[in-house]
């Protein structure tokens, strides 16, 4: 049996809370989530500027991944939303494949300078908010199928990963404060 979450252990878990993926959006709020994405690598990238190896090998919190670790996992869970997104797009209701996040942050191309991940997700995200502002606004009501959680329509996947980028990126720069690391 797991031992109940601490109001502070919540709070490094979740430290600008659970994500709202309220559907469908107006598309004042579609874009200012888009343009959250298209942010993400910049300000991801600030948040794990200047860190030591030692640093970016803490975990972010006790038994959470290290700076290292989740920078990478933001890359390999970006990835996978951007092949969701065009899955989305341009089929019907698509089931998509999940992916076993911790596995894959075990695996040793984790051991990478976090400078690989970033530029890829400069790249990555380039894409993406092109081809999120380039769909017609009905495209978004479009929906994929996740195995473990169900429908989710494209408008949820724009929430939810404007919200990811930020809540990774606010560990990295919780921790950095916590730490006292300039």
């Amino acid at each position: 049996m797991t031992a109940p979450t601490t109001s502070s252990e919540q709070d490094l878990r979740y430290p600008i809370g659970k994500a709202d993926m309220k559907t469908p959006l107006a598309g004042g709020e579609r874009a200012q989530r888009i343009d959250s994405i298209a942010a993400l690598p910049a300000q991801l990238r600030k948040a794990v500027h200047g860190l030591t190896d030692a640093q970016l090998d803490t975990p972010y919190r006790p038994g959470g991944w290290t700076v290292r670790q989740l920078t990478h996992h933001v890359a390999d869970s970006h990835m996978n939303a951007f092949v969701r997104f065009r899955l989305g797009f341009t089929e019907d209701n698509p089931t998509i494949k999940p992916y076993d996040e911790k596995a894959w942050s075990e695996l040793p191309d984790m051991r990478l300078p976090v400078e690989v991940s970033l530029q890829l997700l400069d790249s990555l995200h380039e894409r993406m908010a092109q081809m999120l502002r380039s769909v017609p606004a009905t495209s978004f009501q479009r929906t994929i199928h996740h195995p473990e959680n169900g429908p989710m329509t494209l408008d949820a996947m724009v929430s939810l990963y404007a919200w990811h980028g930020q809540h990774h990126t606010a560990h990295v720069t919780a921790l950095r404060q916590r730490q006292g690391w300039s």
